[in-house]
């Protein structure tokens, strides 16, 4: 089949990486994308798979009329089999423009969770709203990335026979333990070998919940606990001012390295002794999987499906709940130093539990399965 995706934009985030493992690895399918912003992140990469990739270039979730003739103008030409929108901006907009084009086989993705007023975006939240009432006349099947995420979509109006779940997948090769790259990788940051680091990957955003982790790190300092934290993710560097200034009122600087964005999350992933997510919204976060298949036990809050994800092999707390979020750190501390064993045994856990349950290829079948019977 040919398959038209449509996505808001196409730089490194859960949704897009998912997207681009699909067209990657999925060899039954021919595979086209259309960017509602520009090519920025997996554009090229993906045009150097020979994926077909077209930028409508929407300026600052501003739509433009030329960039919805184009759309339609190239549904009318390429006439997909499916056409695949992936979250909110492109499920109303490509899904209004495909029927529009004649297109019968449309699937909606949605790849958040909660909305939480005066932390998500207005527009974003009225967008919402609208595709929960278009979602009974346009899309043939709703495809959500976790079990929350359908459950709070459907409560707010998006139609219940036409949800179904696809958690996403990893590739279990890319991702791995190795401990050469995790020395490697404090050797080039000077951190001692011995030392206790905590891994914080993601965007610098109110929804990433940021404060609360630097609340969590001051608490340890204060409970004299030695550690080093790491943060890697978009604004997470020195230019970020309100953040600098936020880890220095907290007398942080000296324990904390901020590196912004990185191409060597693999190396981060190993170099780390605990991974540590503080979100108080996400659906199914791609850098617990990533971490544990690293055999990097994490600590998270229990937003999305990050509950499900994680089970028992690390730590759950309540999201803004920095004391919890510190007493976890300390208690996961603890059983490094004291209990090798039983930290060995909890690392080797981690990595079993995402290749059993969350490979890519049970994530691309499924996607096959659903286009393949539904069209």
């Amino acid at each position: 089949m040919r398959i038209l995706h449509i996505i808001s934009g196409l730089k490194r985030g859960g949704a897009e990486t998912q997207l681009f493992r699909i067209c990657k690895f999925d060899q039954d399918n021919d595979h086209i994308v259309v960017s509602l912003s520009n090519k920025q992140g997996y554009g090229d990469i993906l045009e150097k798979l020979n994926v077909p990739v077209y930028a409508l270039n929407f300026s600052s979730g501003r739509i433009n009329i030329s960039g919805l003739i184009k759309l339609y103008r190239i549904m009318k030409q390429l006439k997909p089999d499916v056409v695949q929108t992936w979250m909110n901006h492109s499920d109303l907009i490509g899904g209004i423009i495909a029927r529009i084009a004649g297109i019968k086989n449309i699937f909606w993705g949605v790849h958040q969770t909660i909305l939480i007023k005066g932390k998500s975006k207005a527009s974003t939240i009225m967008i919402v709203k609208l595709n929960a009432f278009l979602s009974n006349l346009i899309p043939n099947k709703i495809i959500y990335c976790a079990e929350k995420s359908r459950e709070v979509h459907e409560l707010i109006g998006f139609k219940k026979s036409k949800g179904v779940v696809i958690q996403n997948g990893y590739d279990i090769k890319v991702f791995h333990q190795n401990d050469s790259l995790g020395k490697n990788f404090r050797d080039k940051l000077k951190i001692p070998q011995d030392a206790f680091i905590i891994g914080h990957v993601a965007s610098y955003d109110p929804l990433k919940g940021q404060d609360t982790l630097i609340k969590s790190l001051s608490s340890l300092l204060k409970r004299k606990i030695k550690f080093i934290a790491i943060l890697v993710g978009t604004n997470l560097d020195h230019l970020n001012d309100d953040l600098v200034s936020s880890l220095k009122d907290n007398g942080l600087s000296d324990n904390v390295h901020l590196l912004g964005i990185r191409d060597d999350i693999l190396s981060v992933m190993n170099a780390i002794d605990l991974f540590l997510l503080s979100s108080i919204s996400e659906a199914f976060p791609n850098v617990l999987n990533e971490a544990m298949l690293c055999g990097t036990p994490c600590l998270t809050t229990n937003v999305g499906d990050a509950a499900l994800i994680v089970d028992k092999t690390g730590w759950i707390v309540e999201p803004r709940d920095s004391t919890g979020m510190a007493d976890a750190c300390v208690h996961a501390l603890n059983e490094k130093e004291k209990n090798s064993e039983h930290w060995k045994n909890r690392k080797e856990s981690c990595r079993k539990r995402i290749i059993e349950n969350f490979s890519f290829e049970k994530m691309i079948n499924k996607y096959k399965e659903i286009w393949t019977h539904n069209v």
